[in-house]
């Protein structure tokens, strides 16, 4: 058995990454169309549209453009690994070896053991988001995770939620964090979200939202600044993440992206101070 006969298994008995979400979107064709989307709203720079103040459920219409734009976190079909030809069976067989060292986990026994309602930062409120719009894993094992991806909603909080809830809109973000400082966990940092709008950095990064709007300084409080930073503190820990401006970015920031947020009301300076404090007090804790 090649492995390309191994990932094909895995497909087959629902084991791979596509299984369930794919029958539930019409085929894996619709599920990378679907997950071809970032999360959020804040496009300014799309169809012509120079007004930021898009609401959430207006985002929900433009997954046909996200997915020409190839701005995708499709993952490989079986048609990849049954194309026929000498010269595919090469391509196929490195796609294939690529593809398994993401799936080893999933055999029998050795996937970590999970606790529904489990959230991975002490104080956080659990709210499950749909399956549809994140990609079970197994971080850091099988992607390792060295970026924070900032995020606004470019709405309320409610809204976020249930968008994030909704398996027809196709991405969500791990965190949002309340205009009060409350933080709410939708996936887990196990799992790949679809959050970024680019598939590497989905795989490599934890998205946290904002509550707000990118154009209104009113948006970003004290409190959610401060709990935001102890967020983002926790998670540079956890993994081993540098403090600084390479590794916890904004949405703007990632490849390929056409979004704006956090925006220019979001004070990166005062942020990244609360952060590095709120890690070093972890660090002398032994957090």
């Amino acid at each position: 058995m090649d492995a390309g006969d191994v990932v094909a298994g895995f497909r087959g008995a629902g084991g791979g990454d596509g299984g369930v979400h794919a029958a539930g979107h019409g085929g894996e064709d619709a599920e990378g169309a679907l997950r071809g989307l970032s999360h959020n709203p804040s496009r300014v720079r799309v169809h012509g549209n120079p007004d930021p103040r898009v609401s959430v459920d207006d985002h929900m219409g433009e997954k046909q453009a996200d997915a020409k734009r190839g701005d995708s976190d499709r993952r490989l079909g079986r048609r990849a690994l049954l194309v026929g030809g000498a010269v595919a069976a090469v391509g196929t067989a490195a796609l294939a070896r690529e593809e398994l060292a993401h799936l080893w986990w999933r055999l029998p026994g050795v996937e970590k053991p999970r606790v529904a309602g489990a959230v991975d930062f002490r104080g956080a409120r659990w709210v499950a988001a749909s399956p549809a719009n994140y990609r079970r894993a197994d971080r850091p094992d099988d992607y390792a995770i060295d970026r924070v991806v900032i995020h606004v909603t470019q709405g309320g909080y409610r809204s976020a939620v249930q968008v994030f809830q909704d398996p027809g809109h196709g991405a969500a973000a791990h965190y949002i964090v309340r205009k009060d400082g409350l933080i709410t966990q939708l996936i887990r940092e196990l799992d790949v979200a679809f959050h970024a709008g680019n598939r590497g950095y989905n795989e490599r990064s934890v998205g946290i939202e904002h509550e707000g709007f990118v154009e209104r300084a009113s948006s970003f409080t004290g409190e959610m600044y401060a709990s935001s930073a102890r967020l983002t503190a926790a998670i540079c820990g956890r993994y081993g993440i540098p403090v600084d401006r390479k590794h916890i970015i904004g949405h703007v920031e990632v490849p390929g992206t056409d979004h704006t947020d956090p925006g220019p009301h979001w004070d990166w300076d005062r942020y990244m101070g609360l952060v590095r404090k709120a890690r070093s007090a972890g660090a002398v804790r032994g957090a």
